[in-house]
């Protein structure tokens, strides 16, 4: 099917924004797993794209996936024209969107990114879903595979995990896996909490710092006032702010952050 997306929305930039480490380019299109769901996106002539799916699918799922109600181009048209570094930041990351993605999904790949670069995290993901997801079969007899359920990483065990290349992180992903696959850790119930509070709840889990729960809250709750710090940001905050984190002062932080991000990373790409 076609669609047409009139607002901001790059492919390329929402690959390499470092929110999901499962999309791909293919001959098919850009690939997009999420969970179980398969999606493939070509792009075609202006904002129009080929969508590997039914209407039901894409006005079911794979459009709030995206977050297409909310306008992108308007949140950079009222970036503060004083603050230079957000302008360009927010130039550099237009097309950027923040994916409404899988809280289990997330918490898991967010407790594995802790002290790794995003090649490193994606092979990680990768593993963990060949050995451990649901086999999804394509046209052509290839087989992609599932994000596992939590049941299937408790069942795991830990050294299996470090076989995966968790490293000191396969503690935290089994802690998570046990506590979801037993109902110990509601993460539906964790959706009608307020900012705080859904904070405070990811941050029970061991393993999980306020980094990785603003992470969660962030990609797989849509929180938009929740905007993790990482080294990247962190760099950005010390250099441009002079150590004062600025995203309390604006509206719809997390998006901000996913452009001081991405432009933080390609300037240091662009002057190596």
């Amino acid at each position: 099917m076609t669609v047409t997306i009139p607002d901001d929305f790059d492919l390329q930039k929402i690959a390499a924004s470092g929110q999901a480490f499962r999309i791909a380019q293919t001959p098919q299109g850009w690939r997009f797993l999420a969970g179980d769901k398969l999606l493939y996106l070509q792009p075609g002539s202006g904002d129009t794209y080929t969508a590997s799916c039914t209407p039901e699918e894409w006005q079911g799922f794979w459009h709030r996936y995206f977050d297409l109600n909310r306008n992108y181009a308007a949140i950079r048209a009222a970036v503060p024209k004083q603050d230079a570094y957000l302008c360009a930041a927010a130039r550099a990351g237009a097309g950027i969107r923040i994916l409404r993605q899988d809280a289990w999904e997330m918490l898991v790949t967010f407790i594995i990114s802790q002290r790794k670069n995003i090649p490193a995290i994606q092979a990680c993901v990768e593993t963990l879903c060949t050995r451990y997801g649901a086999p999804l079969l394509q046209p052509g007899g290839n087989v992609l595979y599932a994000f596992p359920t939590a049941q299937a990483l408790a069942a795991a065990g830990e050294q299996a995990l470090r076989d995966c290349a968790l490293g000191y992180r396969a503690p935290y992903v089994l802690a998570a896996a046990q506590a979801v696959a037993a109902g110990a850790l509601d993460l539906a119930a964790l959706e009608t909490l307020p900012d705080a509070r859904l904070l405070e709840a990811l941050m029970q889990q061991h393993g999980v710092g306020i980094k990785v729960a603003n992470c969660v809250a962030l990609f797989a709750y849509g929180r938009m006032e929740c905007a993790p710090v990482d080294v990247w940001i962190q760099r950005v905050i010390d250099q441009h702010y002079a150590g004062q984190n600025p995203f309390p002062a604006y509206g719809n932080a997390g998006i901000l952050q996913q452009w001081m991000f991405y432009f933080a990373r390609s300037e240091k790409e662009r002057v190596k």
